[in-house]
């Protein structure tokens, strides 16, 4: 047994029961076998031993009281995973699912792909089992207030800076931020995914989904290829989704499919980015009701089926195991030729061996969707300087920092051995910076 697989198996050993977590440490601990082999220094700092324990796991009950004065708990959640190139950095889930393997999964992610930005951002990642869906304003105040009462305590600028995720978008970031300020007496960039009239950054809203774009069209153009005159399936219609589906129409792209997770929209014509804007963050509504608007569109019940749509490139934006193996085979058949994740870890094992295998251009997660967090810490440099770049600023330095990105996974991919595997090549990129700062600062 390699030391790399005996590291794997006691940390899966550690951590029953977390299968996406357990899924997450296979996918970057397998590729970093030549690299421990080419380097046993860091075998002898015990690097790898460490890097999969978290530095600190807090979870936390949060009480809070709704509508019909009933007392509701939830559980929240925050693991400070990494430190060793800046303060933690990563989003809050608020969603059903979440529960501490999630949250592990995410946040060991989010060490790499911080790492990747170049920026001096360290992982971390929290959240709660708790639902948006359903409660009023007032009930999602009070709990994000609770939240925030327990947690402030681990948090601040240069320690630990939460933003948003899944069901939490600057409404509720607002909120954290105001019970913050007003419990700590302090003013500073704690929180990233603030308005703009409170500390926010222009292009945080678009940068998840452009970076996307940005990241595959630098991959596309390394073989002649780009989004123009491309047919593009997204998956999703939340803030990722929509902005890739922009970007990728600016580039000349034409989207045909988009999804919730009720089901699927599919528009010979090109999707209507203003009708489905208008349905998901203004009206709150489901995608079914596109077809009311442009009769000529098809609305499919159930999410799955938006991959057996023809499509060049595929960009899955949805959740996690959103496109299995099967679905993978499918896109393949269909002439696919590239697929970006804009979601963390969409694609099963099962589904990124049939990408690796047909030689399909894959964008991981970690790589393709670094974007969000990258501005993020853009965000922070902002207001530590008291200062507020362009639209334009922000925008091109996105851009400059994804690119950088993906050749910086792609040199790291051929020198190691992947050629043109950018799942292997990002997870040792990520993973040299991490390793190099944790070795020079000691057992720690």
């Amino acid at each position: 047994m390699t030391y790399v697989q005996e590291v794997l198996d006691q940390a899966i050993k550690r951590n029953p029961g977390e299968a996406e977590f357990h899924q997450a440490l296979r996918e970057v601990l397998e590729s970093l076998e030549p690299v421990l082999e080419k380097r046993p220094d860091l075998k002898e700092a015990g690097i790898l031993e460490r890097i999969v324990e978290p530095e600190r796991q807090i979870l936390f009950r949060v009480p809070w009281v709704d509508d019909q004065g009933k007392v509701r708990v939830n559980r929240g959640f925050r693991v400070e995973y990494n430190s060793a190139i800046g303060p933690y950095k990563g989003g809050l889930r608020f969603h059903p699912s979440v529960y501490l393997g999630i949250i592990k999964f995410l946040g060991f992610e989010q060490i790499f792909k911080n790492s990747l930005t170049g920026l001096p951002i360290g992982g971390g990642k929290g959240g709660s089992d708790f639902d948006p869906k359903g409660k009023s304003e007032g009930e999602i105040m009070r709990f994000c207030q609770s939240f925030i009462t327990e947690l402030y305590r681990y948090l601040g600028a240069d320690t630990d800076v939460p933003a948003g995720d899944i069901g939490v978008g600057g409404r509720e970031v607002g909120y954290m931020f105001g019970q913050y300020k007003r419990i700590t007496n302090k003013y500073e960039g704690v929180l990233t995914g603030k308005g703009l009239t409170y500390g926010g950054s222009l292009g945080r809203t678009e940068a998840t989904g452009y970076g996307l774009v940005y990241f595959m069209e630098e991959a596309l153009k390394a073989v002649d290829k780009s989004f123009s005159g491309a047919t593009v399936v997204v998956s999703g219609s939340g803030n990722v989704a929509i902005y890739a589906t922009q970007k990728a129409t600016q580039l000349g792209g034409k989207v045909v499919a988009m999804s919730d997770s009720n089901g699927y929209i599919y528009d010979k014509d090109g999707i209507n980015l203003d009708t489905v804007r208008q349905l998901k963050e203004v009206e709150r509504k489901r995608l079914k009701d596109y077809v009311s608007i442009h009769p000529s569109a098809e609305y499919h019940e159930g999410c799955a089926g938006i991959w057996t749509i023809p499509c060049a490139i595929a960009l899955p934006c949805a959740t996690q195991n959103e496109l299995d193996g099967e679905a993978a085979e499918i896109l393949v058949k269909n002439g696919c030729y590239a697929v970006g994740e804009g979601a963390n870890m969409p694609s099963t094992p099962e589904a990124v061996d049939v990408f690796l295998q047909h030689k399909i251009i894959y964008g991981p997660g970690k790589a393709a969707n670094a974007g969000g967090v990258a501005v993020s810490a853009l965000e922070m440099s902002q207001n530590s300087m008291r200062y507020s770049w362009t639209f334009e600023e922000v925008d091109a330095k996105l851009k400059n920092i994804m690119v950088n990105i993906y050749h910086n996974a792609s040199k790291a991919a051929q020198e190691f051995g992947f050629a043109g595997n950018l799942v292997a090549g990002a997870n040792i990129a990520g993973f040299l910076k991490v390793a190099e700062a944790m070795k020079a600062q000691g057992t720690v």
